[in-house]
């Protein structure tokens, strides 16, 4: 986390924290006084990535490109395998080339066409996003581009992933949501979440599977969906996963504008839940968190779904009755992918698409159980 601060006010994050402000947690269970950027020195960080032959650093806020000075003297001063971005895309622009283009991977925030991403997001925001991915894209800028969305209750799924994956201007190679779910403690009362989950995320991603089994068989293309991707890769290669799926507390850490590691980034300032700071420990041997709870502890798509959310888990901010629609949708999510396995298989041994092209590189920031 390159700073705390951002320049959006998006609808699900800054609006949703004023509406829920009455809610907040105990003062005294998180830690509010986070520096705004880092206050760690960039030696301390290049000592502890030493330690892992495989680091990989993705740069992350708020709005990490509102640091853009921090952001390039560690990308000059730290050994890592990758660095990659996770950002809203506002001011990709003012990042020279030579950096911009060292990214293995730049995720976006961008929920879909012109008016969804502006409705969340803020007017004008689609515009500026677009603009700066021809940017980007004319400076030669070549790793992986995903669009990462945030859904809620104006998102058609169908619609807008096929959107994104599809329209020229935006190129985005991958695409990956989250379910604005169980981060808030009061939004729930004020949403149509069942409602619209039974009538319009269930049967949108079911059509979503449709049109992405369809496009194998016709461009022999696996596209990047990455919910599908990811669940039809265990499924194909007979792999459990027991543990989050985002790699959140396992093998993805966060580490806070002061040092501490966390288990994700929306833990920050969660001091029961500190698991080190890179001052004086070894990214090899951190504590690794997995989800111990029922219902999850109990369930049968625990393989598959290994818990969802670690934050949604522990602060169960929703109550048990409401999280439940959230634990269908996952498990219609993972039933349609599965549904289609024969089909696949099918496809591979006829030679249309391969197996490996269901290998991706994981813990990226993606979000495979939504």
């Amino acid at each position: 986390m390159l700073t705390t601060e951002c320049n959006l006010e998006c609808k699900y994050c800054f609006g949703e924290a004023i509406e829920d402000f009455e809610e907040d947690f105990n003062a005294s269970d998180i830690d509010y006084s986070l520096p705004k950027t880092i206050n760690y020195n960039y030696d301390v960080l290049n000592e502890f990535c030493s330690k892992d032959p495989n680091c990989v650093l993705t740069f992350y806020g708020g709005e990490p490109l509102l640091k853009q000075q921090d952001l390039r003297k560690i990308m000059d001063r730290v050994i890592a395998r990758f660095f990659m971005i996770q950002t809203n895309g506002l001011l990709l622009d003012r990042l020279s080339p030579i950096y911009v283009n060292r990214f293995h991977t730049i995720l976006i925030s961008m929920d879909g066409n012109e008016d969804i991403t502006n409705y969340y997001r803020g007017k004008d925001t689609y515009e500026k996003i677009i603009n700066n991915l021809k940017v980007i894209k004319r400076n030669k800028f070549n790793g992986e581009l995903i669009a990462r969305m945030t859904v809620m209750e104006k998102t058609d799924i169908h619609k807008q992933v096929k959107w994104l994956l599809e329209n020229d201007d935006l190129r985005f190679s991958s695409v990956h949501w989250q379910l604005n779910a169980g981060f808030w403690g009061s939004d729930y009362k004020r949403r149509n979440f069942i409602s619209w989950s039974k009538n319009s995320y269930i049967p949108g991603i079911k059509k979503l599977v449709e049109y992405w089994i369809e496009h194998m068989g016709s461009e022999y293309e696996v596209l990047k969906i990455y919910p599908f991707l990811g669940i039809a890769n265990s499924l194909l290669f007979g792999e459990k996963k027991s543990f989050l799926r985002c790699g959140g507390g396992w093998i993805n850490y966060t580490i806070q504008t002061d040092g501490q590691i966390i288990p994700c980034p929306t833990m920050w300032g969660m001091k029961k839940y500190y698991l080190g700071n890179i001052r004086n420990s070894n990214p090899l041997k951190l504590k690794k968190i997995h989800i111990k709870l029922p219902p999850c502890v109990d369930c049968d798509t625990i393989d598959l779904c290994g818990g969802r959310c670690l934050y949604a888990n522990i602060t169960k901010r929703w109550s048990k009755k409401s999280y439940e629609q959230v634990c269908i949708n996952v498990r219609e999510l993972i039933k349609a992918i599965k549904k289609e396995i024969p089909r696949i298989q099918h496809m591979i041994k006829s030679r249309k698409i391969k197996l490996s092209d269901f290998e991706y590189i994981k813990y990226n920031g993606c979000e495979i159980i939504p």
